[in-house]
């Protein structure tokens, strides 16, 4: 999860991954919507592939990437289990402001 989380630290890398979730797209389409240069596109692309956030498919001469859905559930897991902290904290703001009333 340690990777998942340095990997879309990175603000251009996030921005890859919120166009991904959307559904795959080639190198070329990710270019276009986010106005970067193709180099700096593919770098991204490669450092996502190694933290296991993205899969690459051939399809003819493109190279189509879509998110693995695998490191997601681990984060989204991993964020599931701070819910009963602010549950508690909620609960105590409810309290406190009935007390005030």
């Amino acid at each position: 999860m340690l990777s998942t989380l340095s990997a879309i630290a990175e603000p251009r890398r996030f921005e890859i991954v919120e166009c991904l979730r959307s559904g795959p797209l080639s190198v070329n389409e990710i270019v276009e919507r986010l106005g970067l240069g193709q180099p700096l596109v593919s770098k991204h692309l490669r450092i996502l592939s190694a933290a296991g956030l993205v899969q690459k498919l051939p399809k003819a001469q493109l190279r189509i990437y879509s998110l693995k859905p695998e490191p997601f559930k681990e984060l989204g897991a991993w964020v599931e289990g701070f819910k009963g902290l602010w549950n508690d904290r909620m609960d105590s703001l409810e309290e406190l402001l009935w007390k005030m009333q």
